[in-house]
């Protein structure tokens, strides 16, 4: 389980600033402070869950809200037309740096294959 005082935790309490985008009853968007892309914003459940390796079946509903939210997110922003990357990091082998699920919403620009 994810400690309840990360970075990403205290953002969706409305502990820590951020550049909010969207917020609801299950997550909270903000734009990555080192973004990736023109547009990188970060989608978080609100409950704590460190990665995708701790989700159990009552979490599906939430994982699914998240990926819904991206495509109306990057619908808000313009560039779902253009298109966009999803990426969820697990684990520090693939660059998670805070222990908070997340989903990178990555646009704006051609993204590269392979990724890394």
């Amino acid at each position: 389980m994810a400690e309840a005082d990360n970075i990403f935790l205290r953002i969706a309490r409305g502990e820590a600033p951020a550049d909010i985008v969207y917020d609801d009853e299950q997550c909270v968007a903000f734009r990555d402070i080192h973004p990736q892309a023109p547009t990188h914003i970060l989608i978080i459940p609100r409950t704590p869950m460190e990665s995708l390796n701790e989700a159990s079946q009552s979490d599906e509903a939430v994982l699914g809200h998240l990926l819904r939210m991206a495509a109306k997110i990057a619908n808000k922003v313009g560039i779902a037309e253009t298109g966009y990357r999803i990426v969820i990091n697990t684990g520090p082998d693939a660059g998670q740096s805070v222990f908070q699920l997340h989903v990178h919403l990555l646009g704006g620009r051609p993204l590269a294959w392979p990724p890394g």
